[in-house]
This record gives structure tokens, sequence and C-alpha cells, in this order.
């Protein structure tokens, strides 16, 4: 292998692997994760790993999604989701899970 080659492949693999966490919060209702989920699968980002509790009517979600084959810019999919978010009465966000992790950082 020549040099540089194997960091390289590296590199593309870490590209292929790209990941951002998508958070909603806001008054329960029928179909949230539903409609969540039906947007991102529409840009090509598929959820991995999904955590929801519901304490005293207002809603929780926090999602590990693979955004490596999506279709649109992490922008794009933001106002596209907080779009939806005010359509349902509830806020939703996007973050890069880099970006996610720098702020959540102690």
């Amino acid at each position: 292998m020549r040099p540089g080659a194997q960091l390289g492949a590296v590199a593309a693999g870490a590209l292929l692997n790209m990941k951002a966490i998508v958070t909603v919060l806001g008054k329960d209702k029928v179909g949230l994760i539903a409609k969540v989920s039906a947007y991102l699968a529409s840009v090509d980002v598929n959820v991995e790993e999904v955590s929801q509790t519901v304490v005293q009517d207002y809603f929780n979600m926090i999602m590990i999604v693979d955004i490596s084959r999506a279709r649109d810019t992490i922008v794009r999919m933001a106002d596209g989701l907080a779009a939806l978010g005010e359509k349902e009465s509830v806020v939703i966000r996007i973050q890069h899970e880099d970006i996610f992790n720098i702020m959540h950082k102690v």
C-alpha cells in the first residue's frame, strides 16, 4: 500500500459514517415519530437509534441518524425539520454529531 493510501481509506470510511442528532420536544400527539421518520426517509437519512419518553403529556425524543447518503445538506434538513416542527407545534432540531459532542463536553 502506498503511503497515505491507508489514511485516505480511513477518511473515506469516516465520511461513510456521518451521524447527526435529531431532537424533538413538545406536547405529545399521535404520529410525531412517524412524521419525523417520514421526513428523514424522504431525504435518504437512516434512523439508527431512537429514544423517546412522554412525561405528563410532554414528548421528548432523540434520534441518532446516518446522514452519509442524505440528498440534502444538514442546513436544509434543519430548515425542513424546523418547518415540520412548527406545523406540529413542537421543536425539532438536527445537529451534526461532532457539533453535538463538542457542545456537550464537560
